[in-house]
C-alpha cells in the first residue's frame, strides 16, 4: 500500500463523517486522484475479508465498523515499506536520536528506518548539522554507537518543530513510541485538558496555537513517561503559570505524567509565547462574579440559619461554577439519580435557593432552569456536610486506580475537609488485603469485589457530590454500627507543615535566596519520608495583607470625581509594571458602561479590569479619599466612597483567597471603622494583616 492510499485509510477509520472533497483538499490532490486511492484501499479490504467503502451522498465516505479492525493489520514494515526521502530520513533520524536515552547503533537506525547501513552513514553528515541548529550535538563512540547531548527543553523544542513542519511527522513521531491505539487516547486526553482550562482561565489560543500546544503536550508526555524531565528553571511569575499548573496536574491524573517545579515553569513560558484570540468582555467581570457567590451565600446563610460564609472551599466551587453559567448561557447540565435523591430530602436547601436566585438571575439577565437550581443546591449540601462531619474521625482505607499522584490528589482532598485517619492506601488490585479491623470505611474510585467493609466510590477530584456520597455513608454507618465520634490528634505530614510555611514564604518575596522555598520543601519532605510525591506548594496565591503592604496604600488623597478616584488608585501600579495605561482608561469605561458594580461594600470600591486588558501581573493598590465621593454618574451612583482598591488579577484563581478574605472584613464593622481611623499607612496595614489572620 502506497503512503498517501494508507494514511487516506487511517483518516477515513479516525473520522466520523469525512468527504472525497475534503480528502482531496487535505492531501492535495484531485478527487479523481482519491477515487482511484479508494479503490486501492478497498482491495485491500477485501484481501483481509473486510467490509469495502462507498460513496454515499454528498461524496461522503461510507464504511462499516469492522474496517477499524484494518489498523491492526496495518504494520510498521508497510508503514515504512514505501521509500522515504532523505528529508524524511533526516527528520526519522533525529528523532531516533532524541528518543533514544543511550547509544543507539547504525544498524539499528538503519533496521528501523528498512534501508542500508551505507544509507545512514550517507546521511549522518547532514543529519548532525540538522541537530546543531537546535543547540544539540551527536557524539559517536567507536562500538557504542550514536548518543545525542543536550538540553531536554531544547530536544523538546526540535521535535516540536520536526512534527509542526509537515503533518505527516507526527505519524512518524507515535510510530517511534507507541502503537496507535493507546496514542490516540492520549491525544484524547490531551484534547479535553486543553479545552478545559483554555475555558476554565478564558484563555482561548488561535487554531495553529492550539495544534502547537497539544503537539508540544504529546511529546511531553512520551519524554516525560522515558523519565526526562525538563531542567532547571529560573523562577518566574506571568499569567499563564496558574494555567500551566492546571495542565500538568490534570495530566498527572490523566496520564500519569510527573510534573515538577520546573515543567510548570517551562509550560507556563511555553503558553505565554502562544497567540491567544482577542474575546469580546462580554461585561461580566469575574471580580463581580465572585462578589454575587458571596452575597448569595450569606442570603443562604442567613435564610439556613447557618454559616457558611467561612468556606472557601464552598465560595471558590460555587463561584466557577456561576461563572460557567454566566458565560455559556443555557446549561446543558444533566440530572442523575443521586442528585435528584439529594434535592429530595433537602427540600429546605431548595427553598432558600429559589428564594435567593434573583439575586443570580440579576447578573444572569436570564432564568435560571431547574437542573441550574439543582447544582447550585448540591453546593450547598456538600458544603453543610463538610461543615457537619469534620468532628468525625472515622478510620479510612483509600483505594485508588491511579498512580500515587492520583492518590495524593484525593488524599489532600479528604484530609482538608475531614478528621479521618487515614490508615492505608491501596491500589485496586490489591483489595483482597484489607482487614475489616482497619477501618470504619472504605473510599474507592474503582467498585470493589468481595470487601466486607462499607465503601463508597468516588471520583478522583473528589466533587461537591463525591462529599454528599461520603455524608450519605458516614450517616447509614453511624446509624446502623452506633460509632460514637472520635476526637483524634491530627496528623501531622510533610504537606501540612509546608502549607504552615506559605504564608512565610509569600510575606518575604523577594527577600529570600534564590532556591531557598525548593530546598526547604525538599528537606522537609525528606524528614517525614511518606512516599509521597515531591509536589509543588502553591506560594502564587498571597493573601490580602501580601497584596497590601504599607507602600501600596496612600491616606487622605484629594480626588475631585470618581473618575480621578480611579486614576489615583492605580496610579502606584502603573509605575510600578504591574499594569498599561490602558487598563486604567478601561475600569473607568467600564464603569460609565454598567455602573458602579465596582462597589463591592458600603464606602469601599474595587476597580478592575477583565483579563488581557492591560495587567502584567497580580496586585492591589489602596487609597483612603481625604473626602467621599459618589461613584458613579447619575441617579444609580453610589454615594460616600471612601476607599477605593485597584486590583490587577492576572488569572481566575491567584486573587481569589484575598479577594475572598477582603470581602468577609469588610463585613465586620469593627474593621472599617480601623481602617477609617488609622493614622499611617503602616498602621493600616498591620490592621489587615491582624484582621486576615482572624479570620
Amino acid at each position: 500500500m502506497k503512503k498517501r492510499t494508507r494514511e487516506i485509510l487511517i483518516e477515513i477509520i479516525k473520522s466520523e463523517e469525512i468527504t472525497i472533497s475534503q480528502l482531496a483538499e487535505s492531501f492535495d490532490v484531485s478527487e479523481r486522484t482519491i477515487r482511484n486511492d479508494l479503490n486501492d484501499i478497498n482491495d485491500f479490504l477485501q484481501e483481509n475479508d473486510l467490509s469495502m467503502v462507498s460513496i454515499g451522498n454528498k461524496k461522503k465516505i461510507q464504511h462499516e465498523e469492522d474496517i477499524k479492525e484494518a489498523m491492526n493489520l496495518i504494520g510498521d514494515k508497510d508503514f515504512y515499506s514505501y521509500k522515504l526521502s532523505k528529508d524524511e530520513r533526516k527528520s526519522m533520524i533525529a528523532m531516533l536520536l532524541i528518543e533514544s536515552s543511550e547509544y543507539i547503533t547504525l544498524s539499528k537506525i538503519a533496521d528501523t528506518l528498512f534501508v542500508s547501513r551505507a544509507t545512514i552513514i550517507n546521511d549522518l553528515g547532514g543529519v548532525k548539522e540538522y541537530l546543531k541548529s537546535g543547540n544539540l550535538t551527536v557524539i559517536s563512540h567507536a562500538n557504542k554507537g550514536l548518543r545525542l547531548e543536550g538540553l531536554e527543553s531544547d530536544k523538546r523544542f526540535f521535535l516540536l518543530n520536526i512534527i509542526t513542519a509537515d503533518r505527516n511527522n507526527i505519524n512518524l513521531f507515535t510510530r517511534l513510541n507507541k502503537d496507535n491505539v493507546l496514542f490516540k487516547e492520549e491525544m484524547d486526553k490531551i484534547h479535553k485538558i486543553v479545552n478545559e482550562q483554555e475555558h476554565a482561565h478564558e484563555s482561548y489560543l488561535t487554531d495553529s496555537s492550539y495544534n502547537k500546544l497539544k503537539n508540544y503536550l504529546t511529546i511531553a508526555v512520551s519524554r516525560i513517561g522515558c523519565g526526562e524531565l525538563i531542567e532547571n528553571q529560573q523562577d518566574i511569575n506571568n499569567s499563564k503559570y496558574a494555567m500551566a499548573q492546571d495542565i500538568l496536574k490534570y495530566m498527572s491524573q490523566y496520564l500519569g505524567v510527573m510534573s515538577t517545579v520546573d515543567e510548570v515553569r517551562f509550560l507556563s513560558k511555553f503558553l505565554n509565547s502562544l497567540r491567544y484570540l482577542k474575546k469580546q468582555n462580554e461585561n461580566k467581570s469575574m471580580v463581580k462574579v465572585q462578589l454575587i457567590t458571596r452575597t448569595f451565600i450569606e442570603a443562604v446563610s442567613d435564610e439556613l440559619k447557618i454559616n457558611l460564609n467561612n468556606d472557601y472551599d464552598f465560595y471558590q466551587n460555587l463561584s466557577n461554577h456561576l461563572e460557567s453559567i454566566f458565560r455559556s448561557g443555557i446549561s446543558d447540565l444533566q440530572s442523575n439519580e443521586f442528585l435528584d435523591e439529594v434535592v429530595i430530602k433537602n427540600p429546605d436547601i431548595v427553598l432558600a435557593v429559589k428564594k435567593h436566585i434573583d439575586i443570580i438571575e440579576k447578573y444572569a439577565e436570564r432564568k435560571i432552569n431547574e437542573i441550574e437550581i439543582t447544582y447550585i443546591t448540591i453546593h450547598i449540601c456538600a458544603a453543610m456536610e463538610r461543615k457537619k462531619n469534620q468532628e468525625i474521625a472515622f478510620h479510612v482505607v483509600v483505594v485508588c486506580s491511579g498512580g500515587i499522584g492520583t492518590s495524593q490528589l484525593l488524599l489532600a482532598k479528604l484530609k482538608s475537609h475531614y478528621n479521618f485517619q487515614i490508615v492505608d492506601i491501596i491500589s485496586s488490585h490489591d483489595e483482597k488485603n484489607i482487614l475489616e479491623s482497619h477501618a470504619d470505611l472504605i473510599i474507592s474510585t474503582v467498585p470493589l469485589n468481595n470487601v466486607n467493609i462499607d465503601y463508597v466510590i468516588v471520583s478522583p477530584l473528589f466533587s461537591d457530590e463525591d462529599y454528599l456520597k461520603v455524608g450519605t455513608k458516614i450517616d447509614e454507618i453511624r446509624n446502623k454500627r452506633n460509632i460514637p465520634p472520635r476526637i483524634e490528634a491530627k496528623e501531622i505530614t510533610a504537606k501540612g507543615v509546608l502549607n504552615k510555611l506559605k504564608s512565610v514564604f509569600i510575606e518575604f518575596e523577594g527577600q529570600l535566596p534564590p532556591g531557598l522555598q525548593d530546598r526547604v520543601t525538599e528537606a522537609i519532605n525528606d524528614y517525614f519520608d511518606d512516599g509521597a510525591p515531591k509536589e509543588e506548594i502553591n506560594y502564587t496565591d498571597p493573601y490580602l495583607h501580601h497584596l497590601l503592604p504599607s507602600s501600596h496604600i496612600e491616606l487622605d488623597v484629594e480626588c475631585s470625581d470618581w473618575r480621578d478616584a480611579i486614576r489615583k488608585s492605580a496610579q502606584y501600579l502603573l509605575d510600578h509594571d504591574y499594569i498599561e495605561e490602558s487598563y486604567i482608561d478601561k475600569m473607568i469605561e467600564n464603569v460609565v458602561e454598567n455602573g458602579p458594580y465596582i462597589v463591592i461594600s458600603e464606602g469601599f470600591a474595587l476597580p478592575h479590569e477583565g483579563l488581557n486588558s492591560g495587567t502584567k501581573k497580580i496586585g492591589m493598590n489602596l487609597i483612603r479619599l481625604k473626602n467621599p465621593i459618589d461613584f458613579g454618574d447619575g441617579e444609580d451612583a453610589e454615594k460616600g466612597i471612601k476607599f477605593v482598591c485597584c486590583l490587577s488579577a492576572i488569572d481566575h484563581k491567584s486573587h481569589l483567597k484575598a479577594f475572598f478574605n477582603l470581602v468577609n472584613m469588610l463585613g465586620q464593622e469593627k474593621f472599617k471603622t480601623a481602617i477609617e481611623n488609622a493614622n499611617s499607612e503602616y498602621e493600616l496595614a498591620e490592621i489587615i494583616r491582624k484582621y486576615e489572620y482572624s479570620i
